[in-house]
């Protein structure tokens, strides 16, 4: 059992189902029904947080419209599309939950699988979910393939499906977690490198019923310069200097050989200087390595200064 201290409000529930969605007006009262349905024998008491990211067209209606009849059903609506990450952090915010569960509003997770994903979170942190058999077009299956691999690869954790919305947190997770711009892609790679224990359970995915999907090549990419900043974000925002002054220092040392060699070849062959390439070679290192060093410095000095700040704007929100 978990034993660490978390500060849940008093008026706290069991669980929080957290729903970032955009324009999925079709899919909101099924969805509604299907959480219902597999929370419900559960036991526990629980609250549904749908984040409206900007949709333009019927969702927050019909949102509104389940709230009026289900407590349960809190809603956030942000002034524009923010994209997930700060959807979630938004969710993770408002959450009153022991513990939290996420998965996406298009009905293509499943909602019938939290109650084994709660079952799975007995033995660790954050439990995600597997698409072992995805019900998406080739394309897209293949290049989340690529994506898989090459992020279990560069960060050495061995989850099978990375990027899945469907996953179950205990409340100190989404407490730690700090989400901007893409990074809800990585959020198990944030997690086990905070030092919280992850697990994986295969789930049932189902085809998309309504609407079109909104990843493509372009999204890849983007994950892709995501996982770079993950990277660097969780080995070096507290210690900059230690990547740039490691590049500084040995860009410098090697504008120092050159030089040195160079002043060497002057005092023993009395050579001129001034028309050898290796001459300004050596001088631009010199000053490309004072130039990263310095970089690290300015970035020691606003880890320091730089306080946490949530980007998103809230339009309304009803129940939270």
């Amino acid at each position: 059992m978990n034993t660490e201290q978390t500060t849940v409000s008093p008026n706290s529930v069991d669980l929080s189902v957290i729903i970032p969605l955009y324009n999925e007006e079709d899919s909101i009262r099924e969805l509604y029904h299907e959480i219902c349905r597999a929370c419900d024998p559960l036991n526990r008491s629980f609250e549904m947080i749908f984040i409206d990211d900007g949709s333009t067209d019927g969702s927050f209606a019909v949102l509104e419209a389940l709230h009026r009849s289900d407590p349960r059903v809190k809603v956030i609506q942000f002034r524009r599309n923010m994209g997930k990450s700060d959807a979630l952090a938004a969710g993770f915010r408002a959450c009153r939950g022991t513990d939290v569960a996420t998965l996406d509003a298009d009905l293509q997770d499943d909602p019938a699988e939290i109650p084994g994903l709660l079952e799975a979170l007995e033995d660790v942190d954050l439990v995600s979910g597997w698409k072992k058999k995805r019900r998406d077009p080739w394309s897209k299956r293949v290049l989340s393939i690529i994506y898989n691999r090459v992020t279990a690869w560069m960060t050495k954790i061995k989850i099978h499906d990375i990027n899945c919305g469907l996953k179950v947190y205990r409340r100190e997770v989404v407490e730690t977690l700090s989400l901007y711009g893409e990074l809800h892609r990585y959020i198990p790679v944030l997690a086990q490198w905070e030092g919280f224990r992850i697990g994986e359970r295969t789930v049932h995915h189902r085809p998309r019923k309504y609407g079109r999907t909104k990843y493509g090549l372009s999204r890849l990419f983007k994950g892709f310069l995501d996982l770079i900043t993950v990277i660097f974000i969780s080995r070096y925002t507290r210690r900059p200097l230690h990547l740039f002054g490691l590049v500084g220092f040995l860009t410098t040392l090697a504008g120092l050989g050159i030089t040195l060699y160079l002043v060497i070849l002057r005092i023993l062959e009395k050579s001129y200087l001034t028309n050898r390439p290796l001459l300004f070679i050596g001088v631009l290192l010199l000053i490309v390595g004072i130039q990263f060093v310095s970089i690290g410095l300015l970035g020691e000095m606003i880890t320091r200064s730089q306080a946490s700040r949530h980007t998103y704007s809230i339009r309304r929100s009803l129940g939270v």
